[in-house]
């Protein structure tokens, strides 16, 4: 029993400790929040851009809706998604896949952050889930690195689907510096995620 109570504990102080780092890196957004404020318009990141010249009949779907009801068939479906598209496609960069530094594709069986993230955005999508309630999120790691995930938006926060942790996050325990992701109303404008 008090093996239990001490594991119980120490869970409980990883996670305060986890949610205290990623709120540290967002220090723009307010802590107290489920979902993350978003600051305005700002640019498309490029690898997107070119994502939408070369699949333009992908890009201009309209968003359906900007926030879905998060239901226990609902989270299912996110974690079983987030799972299977982790487990069936190996890491790779855009330059060991294509020879560039950026390109954004869905997966074969490789691929690096974004296609990762354009795979389960895809799937959850033919699942029923809108568009607007699926935002492609970039910013960047723990490290510094570059990084991009998915964000499911829904009435009770904003869960971050990433290729690097298995677990379906919400945004505040994610390790990430978020920058800017798609608008819930329109899925080819961004939006900042940091203040000024």
């Amino acid at each position: 029993m008090g093996k239990s109570i001490i594991a119980a504990v120490a869970l409980a102080l990883s996670c305060n400790a986890a949610s205290a780092n990623a709120l540290h890196l967002n220090p723009t957004q307010p802590s107290s929040v489920a979902n993350m404020v978003t600051f305005g318009k700002t640019t498309i990141p490029i690898g997107y851009y070119d994502y939408c010249q070369r699949y333009a009949d992908r890009c201009d779907r309209p968003a359906n809706g900007p926030i879905v009801k998060l239901t226990r068939e609902l989270w299912n479906d996110i974690i079983q998604t987030n799972y299977d598209v982790n487990t069936s496609v190996a890491p790779l960069t855009d330059n060991e896949i294509f020879g560039v530094e950026e390109r954004w594709e869905y997966p074969k069986n490789v691929g690096d952050c974004e296609d990762y993230a354009l795979e389960k955005r895809k799937r959850l999508n033919q699942r029923g889930i809108p568009l607007g309630a699926l935002s492609m999120t970039v910013g960047r790691d723990a490290n510094g690195g570059g990084h991009a995930v998915l964000t499911v938006i829904t009435d009770r926060g904003d869960f971050v689907l990433d290729n690097v942790e298995q677990r379906v996050l919400l945004w505040k325990d994610a390790e990430l510096y978020f920058l800017k992701r798609q608008s819930q109303h329109d899925p080819n404008i961004w939006v900042s995620l940091v203040s000024g």
